[in-house]
């Protein structure tokens, strides 16, 4: 995509964070990009990495898409790294001479990895989103450990939880090193950031929604996983 373009995703991404969101930052019932994934989050050279999202849609489910469009921020040296593909909009490291050069102009030690500014957008530019994808090593996206619901580990994509009741939620992870955040579309989400959380579903509440965690590191890493939550 051409600087132009690059210039429109951003206006949108300001406008979006200028405007407000009046919704739980935990409420699923909405439109919104609840996290951008690449696989892998970092790549050496000669790799390639793939980028899509998790998407909330108000009154739906969530849904895993690629991005309708993706450019690259900075370094606009390393714009066309970028391009679509048959699996998505997918980033490609480039040899490790050129990466020597970029580090040098982005002052960075040798070696170091180089992070990839990528916009993102989904529903004609409504939802907008900034993703770094980082050269010169490979990671992998994390995995979801200690996972906890209602005192159990989930089994399938379903769960069925009491109402009027503190259902706990938690998931092993170092505060310092990764960040979680609590999803859900039903009932109230409490301590939503923290990796052990708390979920409320009262009488009013919908008998349907859904339940999600994500965890990000800080390789640039994400995972998430999604419950069909029920509360007769």
């Amino acid at each position: 995509m051409r600087p132009a373009a690059a210039v429109t995703v951003l206006g949108a991404f300001a406008l979006a964070a200028c405007a407000g969101d009046v919704d739980q930052p935990w409420d699923l019932d909405h439109d919104r990009i609840v996290a951008v994934r690449a696989t892998p989050p970092s790549i050496a050279s000669g790799e390639r990495s793939v980028l899509d999202a998790l998407l909330a849609t108000k009154g739906a489910s969530t849904h895993e898409a690629t991005p309708d469009v993706a450019t690259v921020v900075a370094p606009q040296s390393l714009a066309d790294v970028l391009a679509p593909g048959p699996e998505g909009w997918v980033v490609t490291a480039p040899d490790a001479a050129r990466l020597d050069a970029v580090r040098a102009e982005l002052g960075l030690e040798p070696g170091e990895r180089v992070g990839v500014q990528i916009g993102v957008s989904y529903a004609g530019g409504a939802l907008v989103a900034l993703k770094t994808v980082y050269l010169g090593e490979r990671a992998e996206n994390p995995t979801l450990a200690g996972l906890l619901v209602d005192g159990a580990e989930p089994t399938g994509d379903r769960v069925q939880l009491a109402r009027d009741v503190e259902v706990r939620l938690a998931v092993d992870a170092d505060a310092a090193l990764a960040k979680v955040n609590w999803l859900t579309s039903c009932g109230t989400m409490h301590d939503f950031d923290l990796p052990s959380a708390y979920l409320v579903i009262e009488e009013e509440d919908p008998t349907e929604g859904e339940l999600a965690v994500v965890l990000r590191d800080r390789a640039g890493g994400v995972v998430w996983r999604v419950w069909s939550l029920t509360a007769p």
